[in-house]
Formats: C-alpha cells, structure tokens, sequence
C-alpha cells in the first residue's frame, strides 16, 4: 500500500465490504481529479488494468435518474438554471464514477422528457451499457418504453434495470413492479439483466447497484483505440484564456495534444491543444474514454452538437447511406418508400428519405437493406447504428446499422444490389470488403476509400486484405496508390480488351496486331487506365494474347487469313438469321460487329451474289428462306381475297411499317405483285 500512496500522491480508504488489505477494494477520494496514467498504474498495483467504460441512464421523466447519479458519484448533473428550477433534465449531463479493480465509469445522464428525445438519443451513442430506470412507485411509462427501444436500436447490449423510489413502496408493490419490468423487458437485450430495487434519497442498495456495474464491466471489452480517432460533439462551450471547448465520447483510435484536425461536415481545420480526460488534464485521450478537446483554430460559434472531430483529411461525409433497417414491430403503421423522417445516429440529427429497394412499404417488425438519402452531409461509417423518428408526432419508428456509408448508384429491385448489400452486412471484415470491392464494379476502389467507408483499424484492414489477395477474390491491379478490383470485375475487364481486339481486326483483317497504346484507350471510360499493364499481364499468362514491342495480337490469328475472313461472313449470316422477318440494317450489322460500312456492304453483297443472302433495299438484306415464307404467305392471301393492302399485309405478316414497304417493293420488282392505286394484285403470268 506505501508504494501505491508514493505513485498517486493521496491518501487511499476502503469502500464497503472490502478492507484496506485487499487491493481489490482501493478507492481515490477524489478520482476525477486524478490522472487517468496514475489511475492505470493503481490499476496496475492491484494486479488489474485500467478500462474506460460509458454507463449511460435511460427511462420515463421524474423517475430518478439524476438522483441516482448523484447517490452514485455525489455529482449533481443538472448545470443548467432552467433544470434546478424546473426541476427536469433538458440537456445532457455528465460524472464519473470508479469502481474497483481499475474500472472507470464515465457517466451520462439522459433527460427523461419526450421533448428532448433527441438530446436522449445523442446521449446514447458510445454507450457500452445502460441503467434503466423505472420509479417503483410508478411502473412502466411511454418514455420507459421509447428509451429501451432506442437504445435496442442503437445497438447497446449490456445493462441493468433499476428501480428507484423504492422506499415509497410497500414490499408487496415492488415485487408486483419486478414482475411488471421482467414481462416488459422479456424478448429485449436486458431481458435477463439485474433488477435492483435501491432509494437514492437514503443510499438503500447503492452499493449493491455499484457491485453490479462492476460485475458487468468485468466482462465487457474496451472500445478498441485502433484507427483513427472519431469524437462526435455532444457539448461546445468557451473558457477564458482557453477558447473553444469541446466534449464527447471518444469511439475510436487515439487522439493526442498537438493533433492536427479537423471538424466534419464543415471541414474546419483546427489542432488539439488540450485533453482533459474524467476532469484530469492528459498527453491523450483512448477509445471508450469521455473526453474535453480544447480545439486552436476555431470559433465556439463555428461548433454544434452533431460535429465531429476527426484527423485531418482521414474520414469523408457523405449524403446517402446504404443500411440495413428494422423497423419496430410497435410502430402504428408501415413504413412506406420514400417517407421522410428523422435520422439519429451518435451525436448527429438530419432529414431522411427512406428508399427501400425490394418493396414499396416495410411491415412494422420486419426488416430489409435501404437506402437514406440525408438533407446534408454527415460522418457515417459501416456499422454506426441509427435510429429513425416521426416529426409529427415524435415517435421512434425504426432504427439499424450503416452497410455503406459511400455506395455506387443501385437500382431497386436489383438482385445484384441486395446481394452486394448481403455481404457488407454478413459482418466479418473480410465480406464487408469483399463487399465494396465487388460493389465498385470496374471502376475499383483505393486503399484509402475502403479504409475511409468500413472504419476498420489498419491491421485489421490489412490482414483481411491479405487473405482476400491471397484467395484471388480481390485483385490488386495498381501499386500506388492501391487499388483493387473483385475478380469477377477483372475478368470481366480482361474479356472487355480481347472483344476489343476482335472488334478491331474484323476493321482490320489484314493486319497482324494492334498497338499497344490504342488498345490502351480502349479500357471503358469509368475504369483506369492504368488497369490495361495488369490484364495485358493476365491475358498473356492465360495464353490468349501475345504483347510484341508495341503490338498485341490474339493468338492463333493470322492476318488476312480466310479464317479471319469467314468469321466476319459467318457472324453477318449469324445476325441477319437472329433477325428473321426484320433483320438489323446496315448501320446495326456495322455496330454488332465492329466494322466500316464499306466493308460490310462488301461482304453482304459477297453473300447476295452466293444466294446466302437477298438485298430487298440498300440497307436491308434478308436470309431467302425468310422472304421465301412471306412470299407463300402473300400469294396464298391473294388466290384467296384477289387483292392486299399495305394495312392487310402488315397484318398477315407481322411486319412494321419500316419493314412492311420495302418488302412489298421487293415483290413488285420481283413481278410478283403489281401495284393498282394503294392495293397489289397478283401479276398474270
């Protein structure tokens, strides 16, 4: 015990039911005002380490939530005038709380109201697990209700349920109460959580409430300080002789004095130039931790509750979000396509338009990928929860988690689409990877793109990339910067530059190869051109092309060969067949197969002169055995009727109009027909 007095400099007491020579029990009188490095080398004393943890409170207005945190820490985190006065939380108040064996709560306090909802839900994100609050002398309220819903929604796991007041109650009551709150919570994440029945005003059970707190922290894992810092704004004040004051729940990596940084959606640049940490002043702030950022750079003005502070140029906003949406079995109606509500996501509150992409409304209790088109932009990243609110009335209706936080255009009721967003929410790293390589079609996507819109740490991002590279299922096809294409988009590319080639030498039968650098511009617009060096590479080891000096040619093609030669005939008759009764004109044929008109006038008047094929007018040409069936037709209707129309022959034929005519002229020079007025009759032979 002298050597842990000596580290932190203060005196040390027992907390009850421990004593001072167990270690375990250790307690600072005053912890908010200690270094949170002299707190974790106590930690370290007792043969513990230090972890960060954020309780946040929940529950119906006036059921005791302050009072509780008070009777927990002894702060009071109503600050507001209006709140003593009023006697209601209205903003979000924080304190913290130690607990023994290295454990440091860092506490926020909702306010209860259905009015402030919104500040209730920016309270929520970054919380690791939650005190319900239900007052014994009143039960289950709506607010109990919304509460437990949000932070459902919102992704928090972990908690407890207490119920305060219970020294206004009879023991009858509060067991009528518990069975109450077990019936109500059943089929929820707390369902088999702790039930603790304690009275803020006389301390009955309060320690008992702290043993659980850290019962479950023991078994909760720190929020990782991989990656880079992310710190959404929940509070912006200014102090003299400091400036511009931020504070929040630090979600990711590490931030430390002297960062420069940034505040997103605004981009203002701006550098750390103080953290303070559970009141004590610090060189860096860990993921998990509620931290004070004293921000060089900026106005206090410049500063909102919805920001987010972040490295400089790491992290990109973004105004649509691919995510995967549940929508409460409790809402009063269904959620249509195209609604517009309220999105909430950590400190964060912007318009929304629900696009849903398989169906034209979402049952309440059921579940389905959508997309959110946000008014303005924000900081959302692959797996960020979310809830959705109603305006009018207020109400939670639905809420989930972000797939993409950046996604390519996606047509609804695409298959592909849903199974892109099936990967992204299967949930290892690897498929959400997978999932926005594949998705970035042949276009690819940087190293720095994938790492900006999964927000997975770099180690991690880069083992997982290692095993998609090494399996072949992500191809890496520019060095630097990185970029990567799926391998189903890399084929699909290296097919793209052989069709060209053919393409090209049906133009061109007579020569051996193309050049390089026209093949080179032949890679489609969207992709990059520095794609071609890795599938010329790829089409050479596959054996299908040969690259020589600056020429690339197909192997097994001769230049002006027959082969060559009878491919091109053998692709026009292929066409003019498909087309049957209105085969493709000219300037189609010219199109499907990659050729000058000159040359293929040539070769269908070859086939004409060969009776493969019959010109009925300059650009339309026929198989005989097509005009041949038309003919019969034509003269059976007319030994019939003794006369035709255009309209009746269009009729009995099938043709359009395009077709229909030139045709007819076809059988009047051909002296089959004779044209009297606007009817044909049968020539007399």
């Amino acid at each position: 015990m002298e050597a842990l007095r000596s580290l932190v400099g203060r005196p040390v007491f027992k907390t009850g039911g421990g004593d001072e020579k167990s270690p375990r029990w250790v307690r600072f009188p005053c912890a908010s005002a200690i270094n949170p490095h002299y707190q974790a080398a106590a930690a370290a004393v007792s043969g513990e380490f230090m972890k960060n943890l954020i309780l946040g409170t929940a529950g119906h207005i006036d059921h005791g939530k302050t009072s509780l945190v008070k009777a927990l820490t002894g702060v009071d985190t109503d600050r507001l005038p209006e709140e003593k006065s009023r006697g209601i939380t209205i903003e979000l108040g924080f304190a913290g709380l130690d607990l023994p064996g290295g454990i440091h709560f860092g506490i926020v306090d909702v306010p209860g109201h259905e009015k402030f909802v919104r500040t209730m839900v920016a309270g929520v994100g970054g919380m690791d697990l939650v005190m319900l609050v239900i007052a014994a002398d009143e039960g289950v309220m709506p607010q109990t209700r919304e509460h437990l819903d949000i932070c459902q929604l919102l992704g928090v796991r972990r908690g407890l349920v207490v119920l305060t007041k219970s020294d206004l109650v009879d023991p009858d009551w509060l067991d009528l109460v518990v069975e109450e709150v077990r019936e109500f919570l059943a089929g929820s994440f707390l369902e088999e959580a702790p039930v603790i029945p304690v009275s803020s005003r006389t301390g009955n059970d309060i320690d008992r409430l702290r043993d659980e707190l850290g019962l479950i922290a023991r078994e909760l894992e720190q929020k990782r300080s991989e990656g880079p810092y992310r710190l959404p704004v929940d509070r912006v004040f200014t102090l003299a002789g400091f400036g511009t004051v931020v504070t929040g729940t630090l979600l990711s990596g590490t931030v430390k004095l002297g960062d420069e940084a940034e505040i997103l959606p605004s981009a203002l640049p701006c550098r750390i130039r103080g953290i303070q940490a559970h009141g004590a002043k610090v060189e860096a702030g860990e993921a998990g931790s509620r931290l004070a950022l004293n921000l060089q750079g900026v106005d206090h003005h410049q500063v909102r509750r919805g920001d987010v502070v972040v490295p400089k140029g790491v992290y990109r906003t973004t105004r649509i979000v691919d995510v995967y949406l549940n929508h409460l079995a409790s809402a009063p109606r269904s959620l249509k396509h195209r609604a517009g509500l309220r999105l909430h996501s950590s400190t964060y509150e912007v318009p929304a338009t629900v696009i849903l992409f398989d169906r034209a409304a979402l049952a309440p209790g059921d579940s389905a990928y959508a997309q959110l088109r946000l008014a303005h932009p924000v900081l959302l990243l692959n797996g960020d929860p979310f809830v959705l609110r109603t305006s009018s009335p207020s109400a939670t209706v639905a809420g989930g988690r972000i797939l993409d936080p950046s996604p390519p255009g996606r047509r609804r009721r695409s298959l592909e689409a849903l199974e892109l967003l099936g990967s992204l929410s299967a949930g290892a790293e690897s498929g959400i990877i997978a999932g926005m390589v594949s998705g970035s079609l042949l276009s690819g996507i940087t190293h720095a793109e994938i790492a900006a819109r999964s927000g997975i740490p770099a180690r991690r991002l880069e083992a997982a990339l290692a095993t998609l590279l090494a399996t072949g299922e992500v191809v890496q096809v520019v060095r630097d910067p990185k970029k990567y294409l799926s391998r189903d988009s890399f084929s699909q590319l290296c097919d793209l530059l052989v069709d060209v080639m053919n393409s090209f030498f049906a133009q061109n039968p007579l020569k051996e190869g193309i050049g390089k650098e026209e093949l080179r511009t032949r890679i489609p617009a969207r992709s990059d051109v520095r794609f071609f060096t890795p599938c010329l590479a790829a089409l050479e080891k596959e054996g299908r092309v040969i690259a020589e000096r600056e020429q690339v040619r197909l192997v097994g093609r001769k230049a002006g060969s027959e082969t060559a030669q009878a491919d091109i005939r053998q692709q026009i008759l292929l066409e003019l067949e498909k087309g049957g009764k209105e085969p493709p004109f000219l300037n189609d044929i010219c199109t499907l197969l990659q050729i000058p008109e000159k040359q293929a006038v040539e070769y269908l008047e070859l086939l004409a002169a060969e009776g493969q094929a019959v010109r009925v007018k300059s650009d339309i040409f026929y198989r005989p055995e097509a005009l041949a069936g038309m003919e019969d037709l034509l003269i059976g209707y007319l030994r019939e009727k003794g006369e035709i129309t255009p309209a009746e022959f269009r009729e009995i034929s099938g043709l359009s109009r395009k077709f229909m005519i030139p045709v007819l002229e076809y059988f009047d020079s051909r002296k089959v027909t004779i044209r009297l007025g606007d009817k044909r009759v049968l020539r007399r032979k």
